[in-house]
């Protein structure tokens, strides 16, 4: 089975700012989320966050743990939550396992057609990332995921706790 890259595709319109994740999202994509968490947190009008994630085949630790820093980014700046949309039963799965629930709406399908939602998308770049600030990031993702529940922390710990080692070895 052919893997299909990972690619993110970005649009806002009317104040709602559409995330889709597209084929096997991996970490080489988090300077990218990064990016548009920062953004977020500093977009004037915005009223609604969806991340799309029904063309995802796969998306890793560190791509969940910038979606998640989405989520903190525009904590308190919005009525609702952001929507996540996922229709694959493995990458639900995780978000389920993973305690996204407590910090996103979480659809099998969107309310509106899915026209709607790819009206507009245009393709983000890849951002460049050295390898020091790959693995800051790695470590920021998964930080992030510890502190949303008690079973990301006994997962990540000795992750993190590995790139700390590493860190301080620099």
């Amino acid at each position: 089975m052919l893997i299909e890259e990972g690619r993110i595709k970005a649009a806002f319109d009317s104040g709602v700012f559409v995330l889709k994740l597209c084929g096997d999202v991996r970490l080489t994509l988090c300077t990218t989320l990064d990016t548009q968490a920062q953004r977020l947190a500093q977009t004037p009008g915005l009223r609604a966050v969806m991340i799309d994630l029904r063309e995802a085949t796969n998306v890793d630790s560190t791509a969940l743990g910038f979606l998640a820093k989405v989520a903190m980014a525009v904590k308190g700046r919005l009525a609702h939550p952001p929507t996540i949309i996922a229709d694959n039963p493995d990458v639900r799965k995780m978000l389920d396992v993973m305690g996204f629930a407590r910090f996103f709406t979480l659809m099998d399908a969107p309310l509106q057609q899915p026209s709607v939602l790819d009206a507009g998308l245009i393709d983000l770049p890849e951002e460049p990332a050295d390898e020091r600030g790959l693995r800051e990031r790695i470590l920021e993702a998964h930080r992030i995921l510890m502190h949303m529940n008690e079973h990301n922390r006994e997962q990540f710990q000795p992750l993190v706790e590995m790139l700390e080692a590493q860190n301080a070895e620099l």
